[in-house]
């Protein structure tokens, strides 16, 4: 007792449902990768980031996609900021030689005496960390470093993380990125 022979016409159809079948299905698995993808990214803890400077010289991008953020709601608008003045600047000027950024890549803009706002140029930072560091042991830490998801190519394996010292690059929801010092909504801490 034998299988029931297919015409030509029935084998055709089923050829095409098989293949219609496994496009869908192909177009679906593609789709969740890129769900999967997007869903997952590569994030700094200001919390446990130790400013150790290799987030600057490790990321694959040139320059890296990690940047300096600022956390307004922290800062003090001090007129001697330790994340923009060198801890030995002759005078509180603006002159290259007083910077502690390698790219002067914050900017000082007068407000009213003795206040002072500083502001980032995203395209001048290289994530060096100095300004941070800076901050951090003099003021109250409102400068700190961040993944820029626009830049950051969402390495499957991130080579600034796995030089990390402090272990403060992890994978998050993208739903959860950006923490950032201040921010209570996110689960920001002080």
């Amino acid at each position: 007792m034998g299988k029931k022979a297919k015409n030509r016409r029935e084998f055709i159809q089923s050829g095409m449902r098989m293949s219609l079948g496994l496009v869908v299905g192909g177009l679906g698995a593609l789709s969740l990768k890129h769900v999967t993808k997007d869903e997952w990214v590569w994030q700094i803890d200001p919390f446990e980031c130790t400013q150790c400077g290799r987030c600057a010289t490790n990321c694959v991008m040139s320059p890296s996609a990690v940047k300096c953020i600022h956390a307004y709601d922290l800062c003090g608008y001090c007129n001697l900021c330790g994340g923009y003045f060198k801890p030995d600047a002759n005078k509180l000027s603006t002159a290259a030689e007083n910077q502690l950024c390698p790219t002067a890549a914050i900017q000082r803009r007068y407000i009213e005496k003795p206040y002072f706002e500083y502001v980032i140029d995203e395209d001048l930072c290289i994530g060096c960390a100095k300004c941070v560091k800076g901050c951090t042991s003099f003021g109250n830490g409102s400068l700190h470093l961040q993944v820029m998801h626009n830049i950051c190519l969402n390495c499957n394996e991130c080579s600034i993380a796995r030089v990390c010292p402090s272990h403060a690059i992890k994978r998050v929801k993208a739903a959860d990125a950006y923490i950032v010092k201040g921010d209570f909504s996110k689960g920001g801490k002080t």
